[in-house]
Order: structure tokens, then C-alpha cells, then sequence
């Protein structure tokens, strides 16, 4: 009870968004300590648990009325990291590692294409519509196309990959839900 005197709410609410997103890197990383691992069925759980927290972190960040260029920065890189590099070692590991450079040419296209769509929105006024396919869709995505490994075949998912990464980087129009 007393200790509530000491402790400033506005300062916890204000770095809740913040913890949010920590939350959703933080799952990115495992994924891919998972998926180097050979763990990669255990990775997706938490794939599909930093997309779930990525939703959250700018719902909380509006309501309590503290965004920030920080945070800003903070979200993209955590989406790089758990819908740009998590998904692509996913896809690479499981079904392209035998296509060696045409898998790892795959594997970094699509990274770097979601880098590039989080630098341009990064540096772009919003104006309530996205431009490029959101990395975390793009990312959910491709983690969904695990499950169709056991029946097509790698160069499936090579295909996946280029066509995902130009989505990122394209103009096409996306209205906010």
C-alpha cells in the first residue's frame, strides 16, 4: 500500500507498449534459437506468439497515449527479427538448405526487402494506409507455408519468398484495420 506513493503510473504506463514489443523480440529470438536448434515445429509457437504481442503493443501505446519515435523504432526492429529473419531461417532450414545459394538468395531477399518496408514506413508521414504488404502479415504467412513442407517442394517456397518480399516493398494501398 505504501509503496504505491513511490512508484509513478504514468512512467509504468508510458513503457508498457515498450514492454509489449521487448516481448514480441524476445519471442523472435527464441524462435530462432529454436529453429537453429532443429527445433523448428517448437519455433512456430512463439512466431505466432510475437505476432500476437506485436498486435497488442500499439493498441496499448494509443490508449495510454504514449507513443514514441522509440517505440517507433523499437516495433520495427523487433518485427525484422520475429517476421522478417525468424520466418525466413524457418523456411530455409526446413525446405532450402539443400538449394544452397538459391535458397540463401531467397533467405536474404526476403529480409532485406522487410528491412527496406520497415525503413520506408518508418520515415513516412501515416496517413491511416500501409504501403507494401505489413512484414507481420507477410511473416505469419510464410510461417504458415510450414505446414505445407511434407507436400511441395522447395522451389515452392522459393517463389513464396521473392513474391512476399516484393508485396513488402511494393506501393500497393493496404487501409489499416
Amino acid at each position: 500500500m505504501f509503496l504505491s506513493r513511490y512508484l509513478d503510473y504514468t512512467k509504468i504506463k508510458g513503457q508498457l507498449a515498450n514492454a509489449i514489443t521487448v516481448i514480441n523480440l524476445s519471442f523472435g529470438i527464441i524462435a530462432i534459437i529454436l529453429i537453429s536448434r532443429e527445433l523448428s515445429h517448437m519455433s512456430l509457437v512463439f512466431i505466432f506468439l510475437a505476432a500476437l504481442f506485436d498486435r497488442f503493443d500499439g493498441m496499448v501505446a494509443r490508449h495510454f497515449h504514449s507513443e514514441s519515435l522509440f517505440g517507433k523504432e523499437l516495433d520495427s526492429l523487433s518485427d525484422l527479427v520475429s517476421f522478417g529473419v525468424a520466418p525466413a531461417l524457418l523456411i530455409y532450414m526446413t525446405d532450402l538448405s539443400d538449394m544452397l545459394w538459391v535458397g540463401i538468395a531467397a533467405t536474404v531477399f526476403y529480409i532485406v526487402a522487410g528491412a527496406i518496408r520497415l525503413a520506408r514506413y518508418n520515415v513516412k508521414e501515416f496517413d491511416g494506409a500501409f504501403y507494401g504488404v505489413p512484414i507481420t502479415a507477410a511473416g505469419v504467412l510464410l510461417t504458415l507455408c510450414y505446414f505445407l513442407s511434407p507436400y511441395i517442394g522447395p522451389q515452392f517456397f522459393v517463389i513464396i519468398m521473392v513474391i512476399l518480399g516484393f508485396a513488402m516493398i511494393s506501393n500497393i494501398r493496404i487501409a489499416k484495420v
